[in-house]
């Protein structure tokens, strides 16, 4: 095995300068692969499995691809098990994955509560796992390795907040949801209706879950428009289901909405600079994502365990984003 770092702090001193570098395309592949080598990349390769909710979800195809790169760079062999938008289909998947031997896994789970079985039986055998952007199950019920997710609570507040600033408090909104089950999507609403309630003369007239479909949210706002002349902001729970959503207000002569997403994912970005989204915010899919090898491979190589004291990794790491809007839009 090459020089390996001491321990996650050194190693996330070295990974920084790597994902700054990606985020503004200046990485060539040699450079990374000799940062790599700095790192710590291992001689032999260790077997990691991933898991999220869809890769049809943009998010998570994103994340896919961050997690391959990052494993690459630290010689980590990635098997994705795709979720499928689908409790259940995560379920048969995980399970799957827990009759398998791995060092390390990474899971972000469709909903609360629905992998709670086979990622124990994973935990049972010593296999380090990492929750990603969404509760596998309360903390306190699971000991998973670490949970690493953006303030969801916080994304869907500042987003509403950019669209209560730009309806000047008053008018019909309408708040398009993610997944019930899913722990991200509860916090974003959260979010949504501390500020909403500040505002008495806003009327929220439909917050129904799309299950980040955006063939649900299609036909959902079909409806919607029809139902309502009158609509002055909507906010979703991600970027997908806003550009969806988008689409049919375009060909339905109603782009008068004021539109807010999470995620800023690339389509959004652009959409915030033509003006057909006012705001997103960054929910770090690379970072979660890239992260999920870092610890992975911290509690493999260095034996990292979870808590406070130095040299360990916390149970909970936040990882957050800007807020992007059109004044920010070009920085």
């Amino acid at each position: 095995m090459t020089h390996f770092l001491a321990n996650r702090r050194d190693m996330l001193r070295v990974t920084a300068g790597l994902a700054a570098a990606s985020l503004v395309g200046n990485l060539s592949p040699a450079l990374a692969a000799e940062m790599g080598k700095v790192a710590g990349r291992l001689d032999k390769p260790l077997k990691a499995a991933f898991s999220n909710i869809g890769l049809k979800v943009n998010w998570c195809a994103q994340g896919k691809q961050a997690a391959e790169y990052w494993g690459k760079l630290f010689n980590v062999d990635v098997t994705w098990f795709d979720g499928e938008l689908s409790d259940a289909k995560q379920r048969v998947a995980i399970e799957d994955m827990a009759n398998q031997k791995w060092d390390f896994v990474a899971i972000q789970p469709y909903g609360i509560d629905t992998l709670t079985a086979p990622v124990g039986k994973l935990i049972k055998a010593g296999v380090p796992v990492i929750d990603m952007d969404t509760l596998i199950a309360p903390l306190d019920q699971i000991d998973v390795h670490s949970f690493l997710a953006p303030d969801n609570e916080f994304m869907g507040a500042a987003v509403t907040q950019v669209l209560m600033d730009q309806i000047r408090g008053e008018g019909i909104v309408v708040m398009t949801q993610g997944a019930l089950g899913h722990t991200g999507a509860e916090g974003r609403a959260r979010g949504f209706s501390n500020i909403v309630k500040k505002y008495p003369k806003v009327e929220v007239v439909d917050i129904s879950p799309a299950d980040w479909d955006v063939t649900k949210v299609a036909s959902i706002w079909e409806t919607l428009l029809t139902k309502f002349p009158k609509i002055d902001a909507a906010y979703f729970h991600n970027d997908d289901m806003a550009l969806a959503a988008s689409d049919v207000m375009k060909a339905r002569n109603r782009t008068s909405i004021k539109i807010g997403g999470c995620d800023a994912m690339p389509p959004a970005l652009l959409a915030v600079m033509d003006g057909r989204m006012v705001a997103t915010v960054r929910n770090p899919s690379c970072l979660i994502h890239g992260g999920a090898i870092i610890a992975g491979v911290a509690a493999v190589v260095s034996g990292e365990k979870t808590g406070m004291a130095p040299g360990m990794i916390p149970k909970h790491i936040v990882m957050d984003g800007p807020v992007v809007t059109r004044p920010t839009r070009r920085a």
